[in-house]
C-alpha cells in the first residue's frame, strides 16, 4: 500500500534493543521514516529501490526485515554483516519458493534481485532450535534420558560441543537427538555467548540452570545483551552459588537446589527457573509465566509425559 504505521515494540527487558537498525535498512531501500507519538510511520509511495544495507551489528530481525523488503524492491540489494542463523536460511528458502531471487543466505553477505511479485507456497518451518536445546538441557539438568524429535544437530552445533565437554552422551538419529545424562558424572564447562554459529544467548539461562548443580566452577560470559542475568537472583533464592561481575557469571555447583517461590523476568529466564525446579528438591512456584508462554507453548503438556511434575494454576 506504500505506507505503514506500527507502534514501537516491546519484548523482554533483557537490555537495549533499538529498532534503528531496522529503520535504517528501510531507509537504505528508499523508505521515508518518521517517529510520531510512539509510532513508526514509513512510506514509499513509489515502491522500494535496491540498495546496500550494511548492519553495524549483527541483527537477526533486521536481516529478516531487509530480506523481505528487498525481495520486492526494484533492482539489486546487498545485505552486509547479515545474520547467519538457521532461521535466516529458512526464511530465504521460503521466499525463493515464492519466487524471490536470493543468494548467500547463511553467510554474512546476502544478495537479492528484486522481483515484481511473490506467489503462494507451502513451506514447512524448521524446528525451534532454542526450544529443542532447552529440552536437551532439561534432560541434562535432571540427569535423565530424552528423545527430542526433529531437533537438528547442525542447528545446535555449539550446544552439542558443550555437551561433549560436559561428558553428556547423545546419539544423533534420523528423527532427532537422543540425550543421556544418566550414566556418567556431568562436568562443568565455560560458555561465551556469540552470534550464530557461536553459543546462543537464548540458551545461556538454561545452561546456567544446569551448571548450578554440576560439581565444579564454570564461567558464563554474556556478549549479546547487557541485562541478561536477571534469572540469577531467582536462582540464588533456590540455593545456587553464582557471583556476577559485569558480563560474567561465575557458577559454583551445589549438590542440589531447593524449591522456592520465584519470579520470571523474561522468556529464557522463565524456562531456566522451570528447569531448576525440575532438578531441585521440593516445590518451586514460578510466577509471571506469561513470559514462558511466549516461547514454550504448553510446556507442561510436553514435559509431563516425560516424567516432569509440572502443574499450571491460577492464584486468582
Amino acid at each position: 500500500h506504500g505506507r505503514a504505521r506500527v507502534s514501537l515494540p516491546g519484548g523482554c527487558a533483557i537490555g537495549t534493543r533499538p529498532v534503528d537498525l531496522h529503520l535504517k535498512a528501510m531507509e537504505r531501500l528508499g523508505a521515508t521514516i518518521e517517529l510520531k507519538d510512539g509510532y513508526v510511520e514509513a512510506s514509499a509511495p513509489n515502491g522500494l529501490q535496491g540498495g546496500h544495507v550494511r548492519f553495524s551489528t549483527v541483527s537477526v530481525g533486521g536481516t529478516e526485515n531487509a530480506l523481505m523488503a528487498a525481495s520486492l524492491a526494484r533492482g539489486t540489494t546487498i545485505i552486509s554483516n547479515a545474520a547467519r542463523e538457521p532461521e535466516i536460511v529458512d526464511l530465504a528458502s521460503c521466499l525463493r519458493a515464492m519466487g524471490a531471487v536470493i543468494h548467500g543466505d547463511g553467510t554474512d553477505q546476502i544478495t537479492i534481485e528484486g522481483v515484481e511479485q511473490l506467489g503462494g507456497v507451502i513451506h514447512d518451518v524448521i524446528a525451534d532450535r532454542i526450544e529443542a536445546g532447552t529440552f536437551i538441557l532439561a534432560a541434562v539438568g535432571t540427569r535423565g534420558q530424552l528423545m527430542v524429535e526433529h531437533a537438528r544437530p547442525d542447528h545446535l552445533s555449539a550446544l552439542m560441543d558443550k555437551l561433549e565437554h560436559m561428558n553428556v552422551r547423545f546419539d544423533i538419529r534420523s528423527d532427532g537427538i537422543f540425550v543421556d545424562a544418566s550414566q556418567d558424572m556431568v562436568k562443568p564447562v565455560d560458555v561465551d555467548t556469540q552470534p550464530h554459529p557461536g553459543f546462543p544467548t537464548d540458551l545461556q539461562a538454561q545452561i546456567m540452570a544446569v551448571l548450578t548443580q554440576v560439581e565444579g566452577d564454570a564461567l558464563l560470559t554474556e556478549n549479546i545483551f547487557e541485562n541478561r542475568f536477571m534469572h540469577v537472583p531467582e536462582l540464588l533464592r533456590m540455593g545456587a552459588d553464582i557471583t556476577l561481575k559485569g558480563s560474567n557469571a561465575r557458577v559454583r555447583g551445589v549438590k542440589r537446589l531447593k524449591g522456592a517461590p520465584v519470579m520470571a523476568t523474561d522468556l529464557r529466564a522463565s524456562v531456566s527457573l522451570v528447569m531448576a525446579g525440575l532438578a531441585g528438591r521440593g516445590t518451586t512456584i514460578v510466577r509471571r509465566v506469561y513470559h514462558l508462554d511466549r516461547g514454550y507453548e504448553a510446556i507442561e503438556k510436553k514435559l509431563g509425559p516425560c516424567g516432569a511434575l509440572i502443574e499450571r494454576f491460577s492464584e486468582d
